[in-house]
């Protein structure tokens, strides 16, 4: 017989018989608080350092430097805050937290996939953010494609 090398933890069914998913609304407010967050990271980094070496902070070419490093700053922001502590500063806030559905640590794997590819899909279909409000797990599309979903924490 073979062990699962990938660490289990406690599925939070069986921990509290009762899941909260956390709905459209809360997922939403979140969201912006991050966003704020993400700009401050910005504001407070990048820009400086753009202005000091006279690059442009209005060019709106998706290849232009400016473009590239807040993205970076965008995806880096959730994949890592994600992985390490399982919620944004956001997510936080609102006693929120990402959980994977099998029960899981969440793998890098799911969460790039999450993070990146299923939020792009996400961000360029912005109607697919509505899916949450009719899925019985309250999951987005970047949920369903890494098996993942958002719970309230006890």
């Amino acid at each position: 017989m073979t062990e699962d090398k990938e660490e289990r933890v406690v599925p939070h069914e069986k921990i509290n018989g009762n899941v909260r998913y956390a709905g459209f609304w809360m997922r939403f407010w979140a969201y912006l608080i991050d966003l704020l967050v993400i700009g401050s990271i910005n504001r407070i980094l990048i820009y400086p350092v753009f202005r000091s070496l006279d690059l442009s902070l209005h060019d709106s070419s998706m290849f232009a430097p400016i473009s590239i490093l807040t993205a970076i700053t965008f995806y880096a922001y959730f994949v890592l805050m994600t992985k390490f502590l399982g919620q944004t500063l956001g997510k936080m806030i609102f006693g929120l937290k990402v959980v994977d559905l099998n029960g899981k640590k969440l793998s890098w794997g799911a969460i790039l996939f999450r993070e990146w590819i299923g939020r792009f899909i996400s961000t360029t279909v912005w109607i697919s953010y509505a899916v949450v409000a009719f899925l019985p797990k309250k999951q987005g599309l970047h949920d369903l494609f890494a098996d993942t979903s958002v719970v309230h924490e006890r």
